[in-house]
């Protein structure tokens, strides 16, 4: 398994648990927007404590940027990465992940299950394909959304954001079911892309393979 070592160029918050990393490019290191590696930290201890995480940058940029939810409530490796600033390093593996971009469709994700999808739509938006993709994306409370700002200047009316444990005026606040995906998509013959944890994951397939979906149109991680 091949591995790079690189220097952390840049370590930022973007919400109160969501660490944005911007880190040195290998030299003919290549991508496709929605896929991942294994990173760990160069640190005496945690070289053998390998992570996925997925590229949020755009394949044309001179570096790469991570999108990394931090877990502090037990003493892992994103608890680690929420002390590692620019100056530091990181091991990165080979590249991975089924997730990529096919057709137009539907995007459904639940918390840092966004992330493989932040590089798709920056691709799409940098090269005017967003076309009518609609993204639905739930998290807890409006404090969890990650790039909501974002999100919503490239999305516009195609972004529908779903709380769990909050009812904000404006926006949904239920679960994701198959009753809600019946009440607000329209259309199940196109494609769909889903991530989050492996057991939202797992219903949301089922839901949409029961109301039509086609398992060729279904993009998930294997």
């Amino acid at each position: 398994m091949e591995n790079h070592v690189v220097k952390v160029l840049q370590s930022f918050y973007i919400n109160y648990d969501v660490k944005c990393f911007v880190v040195e490019k290998p030299k003919d290191y290549d991508f496709i927007p929605g896929q991942a590696t294994d990173v760990s930290i160069n640190l005496p201890g945690w070289e053998e404590e390998l992570r996925p995480f997925t590229f949020t940058s755009l394949k044309s940029q001179k570096y790469l940027e991570f999108t990394i939810k931090i877990y502090r409530d037990h003493d892992g490796v994103t608890n680690m990465l929420g002390k590692v600033n620019a100056g530091s390093e990181l091991i990165l593996h080979d590249v991975f992940g089924a997730i990529q971009y096919k057709k137009p469709g539907v995007f459904i994700a639940a918390g840092a299950g966004i992330t493989p999808f932040i590089a798709i739509f920056r691709d799409l938006h940098k090269k005017n394909k967003l076309g009518n993709n609609k993204l639905i994306y739930t998290n807890k409370t409006s404090d969890d959304v990650i790039l909501d700002g974002e999100l919503s200047k490239m999305l516009k009316n195609n972004y529908l954001k779903v709380f769990t444990r909050e009812n904000v005026i404006g926006y949904v606040g239920k679960r994701i079911d198959r009753n809600f995906l019946i009440e607000y998509i329209a259309d199940f013959s196109q494609h769909f892309y889903v991530c989050g944890p492996t057991d939202f994951v797992n219903s949301i397939t089922k839901y949409l393979l029961e109301l039509g979906a086609s398992p060729d149109a279904l993009v998930i991680e294997e």
